[in-house]
């Protein structure tokens, strides 16, 4: 990685992830790691479980997500997160405004190949 790429990620991560999250749990219920799992895949997303938990809770608190205790055959119980009202409420909002922001920002970090003779 070119230094200064992993700072990049990490203001990019903060503004997009919970949105991710909202979006993996808006289909059906799934539990932590199996999320954790989901968005460490490239390493871009999440790099690690830490953060993910602090996250979950947040959601929880704000009343986006909710979550119900399952008996699992591999262990103990998982906690399983799933998207609430006021959660697909904000869900679609970031998904209204996601968008025209991405387009913008192409737009600009791309306008100065286009400007190149």
């Amino acid at each position: 990685m070119v230094p200064g790429d992993e700072r990049i990620l990490t203001h990019l991560r903060r503004g997009a992830v919970e949105y991710c999250v909202l979006a993996m749990v808006a289909e059906e219920p799934a539990y932590g790691l199996d999320i954790a799992r989901r968005l460490t895949r490239e390493g871009i997303l999440l790099t690690g479980e830490g953060t993910l938990y602090p996250l979950l809770s947040r959601l929880r608190t704000a009343g986006f997500v909710e979550t119900t205790w399952e008996e699992s055959t591999e262990g103990p119980p998982r906690r399983y997160y799933a998207i609430t009202p006021t959660g697909r409420e904000t869900l679609d909002a970031f998904r209204r405004t996601w968008a025209p922001f991405r387009d913008a920002v192409d737009a600009a970090v791309d306008a100065p190949k286009r400007r190149r003779p």
